[in-house]
């Protein structure tokens, strides 16, 4: 049970602290792909000499963020289209007509198959929303309940949770609000907790769902009442602080699709296994919104801007290191250098390296390269500099120790070189040290 709770420790902390937000499909790997890494470790290990390797905190954050970063410009790339040379910024995009009410994105799994030409009009009715409690406003500084035990049960998809807590003789309103809001935020039961406040000396605590939508044969997510059996000498805690004040009922979103009323419990959904789509607001006047592909050039120039951001992002974030981790400049010397062997090709679409080893786009320049009937023979520069890039960053995420500051011990014989775990420990063995 120790080590259970240690290893959830140290993946929490990797995940709060480190890890970014959002998570890709790519993200997952085939058998194959994954027997590649495996042989590429094993070969990085045969050839890499015996090293200290500075373990200090701020390394620790640095390797772990440059692997994290890595993976990141490695899953927009392969979002552009794919992992080979030839898919690469092919992938179709999707337009929405209104995108303040409804944003789209192109998913569909086939990257080099022909996409689907069909449009469809959507009109939004009703957005799907939260349940939300708002409690009642009291007074911060004041307690109108004595001290004692209390408790109440929170009930979400048919299950029952109690929370018991004590109220001290010198608690406030807001100490017991602050409470409960982690109790509940802890509980991780899909409801979060935060307070209100209208004026400076009063405070409401609000609960809200995190799905939104119903269920059929439902009316609420949750419901809050006061534990059983009832101790009658206490008064009700969940009277006094408005739990149980509904003020927000749960609601799916209504909308139609080419004239089909449809309904989902999410603002989130796909349509015809192709378009990902998110309802954002509510139109005027019953505008029907269409939705569709764009056309090559346009799909072209976004993929183009979409990879040129991630590469910027990457290149940025490393830098913010260069104070600190001095092998970080290594890696901003290398990504420059792949850069400037492309910048004959590159500038004349309209792809400029700066000083900092950015690139800037010079939009009007690359939308007249891509309206040219040879754009894709013009662009295939582009898909190179871009497999360059990819492969740079996965070496980077197979082994982010390059760029931390180290010394080395000792070299390996070079006819009696032989796989050991060493190198991969070291990185993984980071995010564990203090658990031990």
């Amino acid at each position: 049970m120790a080590y259970n709770f240690a290893l959830s420790n140290v993946y929490n902390l990797y995940q709060s602290t480190y890890a970014p937000k959002n998570v890709s499909r790519y993200d997952a790997h085939k058998k194959s792909e994954l027997r590649s890494v495996y042989h590429s470790i094993v070969k990085l290990n045969k050839e890499s000499p015996l090293t200290i390797v500075d373990t200090s905190q701020e390394a620790q954050a640095y390797a772990v963020s440059l692997k994290e970063n890595a993976r990141q410009l490695r899953n927009t790339i392969a979002s552009l289209g794919g992992l080979d040379e030839g898919e690469l910024l092919t992938r179709k995009t999707a337009s929405s007509s209104n995108p303040d009410v409804l944003d789209v994105k192109y998913v569909g799994d086939t990257l080099t198959d022909e996409a689907p030409d069909t449009q469809y009009d959507i009109m939004v009715k009703q957005l799907a929303k939260p349940q939300v409690n708002t409690g009642t406003y009291l007074n911060k500084k004041q307690m109108e309940l004595p001290p004692g035990p209390y408790s109440f049960e929170l009930e979400i998809n048919h299950t029952a949770y109690e929370f018991q807590f004590n109220i001290g003789s010198n608690d406030t309103n807001l100490d017991l609000q602050k409470k409960l809001m982690r109790l509940i935020n802890n509980s991780n039961l899909g409801i979060n907790a935060s307070l209100k406040e209208v004026n400076p000396s009063s405070a409401a605590l609000v609960l809200e769902s995190m799905a939104t939508g119903i269920e059929l044969g439902q009316n609420m997510w949750f419901d809050i009442q006061d534990s059983l059996p009832y101790d009658e000498d206490l008064p009700s805690v969940v009277d006094y602080l408005g739990l149980n004040q509904i003020s927000v009922l749960p609601q799916n979103a209504v909308f139609t699709i080419n004239g089909e009323n449809r309904v989902s419990n999410s603002n989130h959904f796909t349509l015809d296994k192709k378009y990902e789509i998110t309802l954002k607001d509510l139109p005027d006047n019953n505008e029907t919104i269409t939705v569709g592909l764009k056309t090559d050039t346009e799909s072209l120039s976004e993929n183009v801007n979409r990879f040129v951001s991630g590469y910027n992002d990457f290149i940025r974030a490393t830098a913010e290191y260069l104070g600190s981790q001095p092998k970080s400049s290594y890696l901003l010397k290398e990504m420059k250098n792949i850069t400037a062997s492309y910048d004959s090709q590159l500038r004349p679409l309209g792809l400029a390296m700066t000083e900092t080893g950015e690139i800037n786009v010079d939009e009007s320049l690359l939308r007249d390269n891509i309206q040219l009937e040879d754009a894709r023979e013009k662009f295939s520069s582009v898909r190179k500099f871009t497999n360059s890039v990819l492969n740079k960053t996965n070496s980077v995420a197979l082994n982010p120790m390059e760029y931390v500051p180290q010394k080395i011990v000792a070299y390996k014989k070079p006819d009696a070189t032989f796989a050991t775990p060493y190198i991969t420990s070291q990185y993984s063995g980071m995010m564990f040290n203090t658990y031990a």
